[in-house]
Formats: structure tokens, sequence, C-alpha cells
């Protein structure tokens, strides 16, 4: 059997802590601050430490004799911290902020008009006819709601009307309504078909849509030329696959 574990017994003759020495000063016994066990001096015998030097705020120092005038340093900060590092006073400049404005309040008026108003006249004078009516080729331009850049392309429009027409060129200023605002083409496309659909109320309605978007041509990727299509059909464009392929049909022919 293995003998359980002894723990060393200290003996007497040699005390753990230095015996109390007498304080003549206080007229008490206590233990003196610092004994010869101690790894550490006591706090008023420890050295003090010394802060390093930062060499950046002594370079400082020394050349703040040599600093330049005060005028020319706010004129040499305010030209490194401009966005576009260009002189906004230089004569090609001074104008541009207000000539922003106008061209955003153009290319985004959008935002003030109504897509029912675009398509508010009508006529009654048709000769009986109900058939496909087609615009197709429509320019349009609209600024991408992600990166704020442009993308160009044409829409090609059809509906069925019952017993009334709209104007040709409302389509188009339909188009304008809704392509002047922060939009993705899918939107686009989707807000084209829905207004004819509720305001005219048709048979059907097919929208095409092909534009190239310079966030994808300009940056990022950079593929020039490359073209995104959209299409969205209601009534019997929707429920009838063949008139679907005449819609197309007739979009890709003469070209």
């Amino acid at each position: 059997m293995r003998r359980p574990y002894q723990f060393p017994v200290q003996s007497a003759a040699t005390p753990v802590t230095p015996p109390a020495q007498p304080c003549v000063s206080a007229g008490r016994t206590e233990r003196p601050s610092w004994t010869p066990s101690s790894r550490i001096f006591p706090k008023r015998l420890r050295p003090r430490p010394t802060r390093p030097r930062c060499r950046t705020t002594c370079a400082r120092r020394r050349n703040r004799r040599f600093r330049a005038p005060r005028a020319a340093r706010r004129k040499r900060r305010s030209a490194r911290c401009s966005p576009i590092w260009d002189d906004p006073n230089r004569e090609g400049l001074v104008e541009t902020p207000k000539r922003f404005v106008n061209a955003y309040e153009e290319l985004f008026a959008g935002y003030k008009e109504c897509p029912a108003e675009a398509l508010d006249r009508t006529f009654s004078e048709t000769g009986g006819y109900d058939d496909l009516v087609l615009v197709r080729d429509i320019p349009f331009y609209s600024h991408c709601e992600h990166h704020v850049m442009p993308f160009t392309g044409r829409a090609h429009i059809a509906y069925m009307p019952v017993e009334r027409v709209v104007g040709l060129s409302k389509i188009a200023r339909l188009i304008d309504v809704y392509a002047r605002r922060l939009q993705t083409q899918e939107h686009l496309t989707s807000q084209i078909a829905t207004a004819i659909d509720e305001i005219l109320n048709p048979r059907g309605v097919a929208v095409m849509l092909e534009a190239e978007h310079t966030c994808m041509s300009m940056r990022g990727v950079a593929k020039p030329g490359s073209l995104t299509l959209t299409t969205r059909f209601t009534g019997l464009f929707r429920s009838d696959p063949q008139e679907q392929v005449r819609f197309i049909t007739m979009v890709r022919s003469a070209r």
C-alpha cells in the first residue's frame, strides 16, 4: 500500500516572517516597511517610469517656427480635402451647382406628373376596331436607383382596345412619366403595363423594354453593348401564348 502524503512541518526555530522590531519613534511595535525577503521596493523608493519620446511630436515642435501663415495653411487644407480635387471658384465651375439642380429637376420630372393624366385623351370613332395596336421603338432614358446612373433603350407597347383607343403620343408620354424617376427596368416594365391595364381597361396589354445600363457598361464588369430585355403580359396576351408570339413577331419584323 502507498503511504499517505505527509505535509512538511515547519520547525519553530525558523519563523515564516521576520520578528517584529521595536519602533522607537512611534512608541509601538510594528513590522518594517521593507524586509530582505521582499522582491520589490517600497513606493517611496520605486524609480519613476520614464515616458518615451514621440518622434512625431518632437518633429512638430522643431518645425513649429517654420510653419506657413494661417491663410496659406487653410487654403492648402481645403484643396487637400476637396472631393473632386478641383478649384470650385474657377469660371467653369462657378455655375455648376445651379446647372446641376436644373438638370436633375428635368431628368426626374416624372415625380411631379400623374400617369392618369397622360392617358386621359381617348377616341371612340374607331369603326369597330378591336385588334392589336402596337407602338414600337419608342426611345426612353431613365436612371438606375442603385447607382443613379442612366440606362437607355426602346419600348414596345401593344394593347387590344375595347370601343375606345388612346392617342399614340399619350403612350410615349406615359413611358416618360415613369422613366423620369429612379427606376429598375423590371419595375418600369410592370408600372407601364399596370397603368395601361387599369386606366384603359383593354382586353390585354403587352410591354417589352430593351435597354443598356451604364452601371454595367461603364463601371463594374464594364461590358458595353449588352442589352437587358424585360416583358410583361396581361389579359389576353397572358392567357393566349399565340398572341405573345404574334406580338414578339411584329416587334422583331422589318428590322
